[in-house]
C-alpha cells in the first residue's frame, strides 16, 4: 500500500505530513498518469477538489523548474 499526495503546494503538504505521514508518491496534477500509478490498495490524498475529480485533459510535467 502506497500513500499519493495530489495537488500539494504549500503549508496544506506540511499539515497534510502531520496527519497521514509523508507520501510515496508527489503527484503535481490529477491526471491519467497519476491515475496509473495508484493500484487498488494505495490511499490518495488530494489537496483540493473531490475523490471523484475528473482527470486533467494533459498530463503534467513532472518537474517544474
Amino acid at each position: 500500500m502506497a500513500l499519493h499526495f495530489v495537488w500539494f503546494r504549500g503549508d496544506e503538504y506540511n499539515r497534510a505530513i502531520r496527519v497521514f505521514g509523508p507520501p510515496d508518491f508527489i503527484h503535481i496534477g490529477w491526471d491519467r498518469r497519476a491515475r496509473r500509478e495508484v493500484l487498488p490498495d494505495d490511499i490518495v490524498i488530494f489537496a483540493r477538489g473531490e475523490h471523484d475529480q475528473p482527470f486533467a485533459e494533459r498530463n503534467y510535467q513532472d518537474i517544474k523548474e
